[in-house]
């Protein structure tokens, strides 16, 4: 039995870790300062964790590998010493642990395939244990927001429908100023910003536009918190499948399924041993089985083979890798 919770209050704070706390009172016709009590309690709970801005990462040229480890650990003090040295890394965006299959799901972002197959090695050095995984290329990330939480349909036209992540993207040119700006919402991107402005060094008004631009050219394309699917009894699960005999008419139309179904939140196209990564939520276990027969059924003549895998919890989200920042001052240090 799913635990009791305000779904529109979730879906609101979760879909734009930006908002502020008088706009979602608007929305939903309650006074700021009892949102204010609930929206601590979801933090303070860790109902909704990890604020992330999304950043289009393939603007800076870099590429996102996904490493999916088995049997790395077996007591929870081992798990949290991995999880610790993983967050050490540099190149390590995000972490996550599943149930079944694989036990642990870690992504990195690198400049180029030798660099990650490096940093994977250094890894793997350190952590002997994590011996045993497959390596995925991401291609491109298509990010949904989460319609299924709403009792009011209304409210879902306020997100975007859909975020697109990765793809081939012409790399950007960024100046000092953007890329203080950038690592300051990488850093907090829930940061004001007047905090921002004095964190980089600039008057408010730059700050604001230097983001606004970051936005135009969808670089920036959102900021969002987790929401913990274990605490909050959500079902989550990760579908895995192989294809075959796509042309582009399936393919738009595989697209569209996933677009029109709420439970959908993200779907990944990948190179490795699948194609495609499909991330599931929903209330109903049930409903999860019966999304899976009937994409099953209606794109038969696509779907090879598939599997899925039962999504456990995150340990750290994120867009852009540290290290970025570090060569950026580097280059400049060494160019002057």
């Amino acid at each position: 039995m799913a635990k009791k919770f305000d779904g529109d209050l979730i879906f609101l704070y979760s879909e734009n870790a930006r908002t502020r706390i008088r706009e979602i009172a608007h929305m939903l016709t309650k006074s700021p300062q009892r949102l204010k009590y609930s929206l601590k309690m979801l933090e303070k709970e860790g109902f909704v964790n990890y604020p992330h801005c999304i950043f289009d990462y393939s603007y800076f040229g870099l590429i996102l590998f996904r490493v999916y480890f088995k049997g790395g650990y077996i007591s929870e003090k081992d798990k949290d010493y991995i999880i610790k040295e993983l967050k050490e890394n540099e190149y390590v965006v995000s972490i996550y642990e599943l149930t079944g299959e694989f036990d642990l799901a870690v992504e990195m972002l690198s400049p180029n395939p030798s660099r990650f197959n490096k940093e994977l090695k250094k890894v793997i050095s350190l952590i002997p244990t994590l011996n045993n995984y497959k390596i995925i290329l991401n291609l491109v990330s298509f990010v949904y927001p989460r319609e299924y939480l709403l009792k009011s349909d209304q409210l879902a036209d306020i997100v975007s429908k859909d975020i697109i992540v990765g793809g081939d993207r012409s790399i950007e040119q960024f100046d000092e100023n953007e890329m203080n700006v950038v690592r300051s919402i990488l850093e907090n991107p829930r940061i004001r910003m007047t905090a921002l402005a004095k964190q980089t060094k600039l008057n408010v008004k730059t700050a604001v536009s230097i983001l606004k631009n970051l936005k135009k050219r969808k670089i920036v394309k959102g900021f969002k918190f987790v929401v913990d699917t274990n605490k909050l009894e959500i079902n989550k699960f990760r579908l895995f499948l192989k294809l075959h005999n796509l042309n582009m008419e399936r393919e738009k139309q595989l697209k569209e399924y996933f677009l029109k179904t709420r439970e959908v939140v993200k779907v990944n196209k990948t190179v490795g041993d699948w194609d495609i990564e499909i991330d599931i939520e929903s209330l109903d276990k049930s409903k999860i089985r019966y999304l899976i027969v009937q994409l099953r059924e209606e794109f038969k003549d696509l779907i090879e083979n598939f599997n899925i895998i039962e999504f456990y919890q995150y340990y750290q989200v994120s867009y852009l890798p540290r290290y970025l920042f570090k060569e950026n001052i580097s280059e400049e240090t060494v160019s002057n």
